[in-house]
């Protein structure tokens, strides 16, 4: 009888280290899971947003969409975090730091082609989501500067934006356009809070910020300065527009930092993009969450988000779960 025991505990033993070992192997597999989003093991997606400065636009949107994402996708833990905006952004994915980004539609394109600051590093693993809104480019001064036009801003002290930053490819873009370079002012490489600090304690003349209005850097300015912002001439908006194809004319409004008019100047249009290598799905239920729930942005640009007008200004590929959720609404490029 002891024998038959000692057998029975023996068998039921081995058995229970088969099905740990089961488990175990379970486990080591799930923690090997891939970028697709909630995977075959249905373990959770992480998706690290890329934003922008605190100051910008990007970052307090990242955190509305984080909110949405969280709220409207199983399986999906989506996180914003603060970065260097557009061309660190592109940088940032290509390198697997991060899964979705804010990006300019210039940089995005600039990025596919392998051009300007990323010539010699073509980046081919990101897609698009889609467009969301206006990126006005604001020359930024006040009142007492004197600085009326962009010819005004010869020999003066002026931020260009930080180095390799969307908003610094879009300043040379309109200095150039309007006969100046880089040699005609003493130029500083700010981001956009420490521009408005600079204009405010008098180290700088003027600055240029590429962000959708109201931006937060300029709000906090205008909250001590009376500030304006440059115009940019009709005429010199066709001439950007000819050579690149990617720029919109656009206005700041009356009331908008105090202003008593409307300011005429161009703009580019803020995207997502994903990394290539999230799953179909995992995309497809995060643009739909976006795009579906656009009523719950409640930043101001949360008017310019809608499904209808996200492939406006789209130069690179789309994701394919994109691709899916617009196709579903009979959304297509123009």
């Amino acid at each position: 009888m002891n024998m038959k025991k000692g057998l029975l505990s023996m068998v039921l033993l081995l058995a229970l280290s088969t099905i740990l070992a089961a488990c175990g192997g379970g486990a080591a597999d799930g923690g090997n899971g891939g970028n697709g989003g909630e995977g075959e093991d249905g373990g959770t997606q992480f998706l690290g947003i890329l934003t922008g400065g605190s100051q910008g636009t990007y970052y307090p949107l990242g955190g509305t969409f984080q909110t949405i994402i969280n709220n409207n996708v199983d399986g999906v833990d989506a996180t914003a975090n603060s970065s260097g905006a557009s061309v660190e952004n592109m940088k940032k994915l290509a390198d697997g730091d991060g899964e979705m980004a804010f990006v300019q539609t210039d940089i995005a394109a600039y990025a596919a082609e392998g051009k300007l600051m990323f010539e010699g590093n073509k980046i081919d693993n990101v897609q698009a989501i889609g467009s969301l809104y206006p990126e006005t480019i604001q020359i930024v001064t006040t009142k007492q500067s004197g600085i009326k036009s962009v010819e005004d801003l010869k020999g003066k002290t002026v931020s260009l934006g930080n180095i390799g930053s969307g908003t610094r490819a879009n300043a040379k873009n309109i200095i150039k356009a309007h006969g100046l370079s880089e040699e005609d002012m003493t130029v500083r490489n700010l981001s956009f809070g420490e521009s408005t600090d600079g204009i405010k304690d008098g180290s700088i003349d003027a600055a240029f910020i590429t962000s959708g209005t109201p931006t937060g850097a300029v709000e906090g300015l205008a909250a001590t300065q009376d500030i304006s912002i440059v115009p940019i001439k009709e005429e010199k908006i066709n001439e950007l527009k000819e050579e690149f194809p990617y720029y919109a004319k656009d206005t700041v409004k009356e009331g908008t930092y105090g202003l008593k008019q409307d300011v005429t100047t161009v703009a580019v249009q803020a995207m997502l993009v994903v990394s290539k290598d999230l799953s179909e799905d995992v995309v497809y239920n995060v643009t739909k969450a976006i795009f579906n729930n656009t009523d719950k942005v409640t930043h101001s640009k949360g008017e310019f988000i809608s499904a209808e007008t996200a492939l406006n200004g789209v130069g690179i590929e789309l994701h394919p779960g994109a691709k899916k959720y617009f196709d579903e609404k009979g959304i297509s490029k123009d």
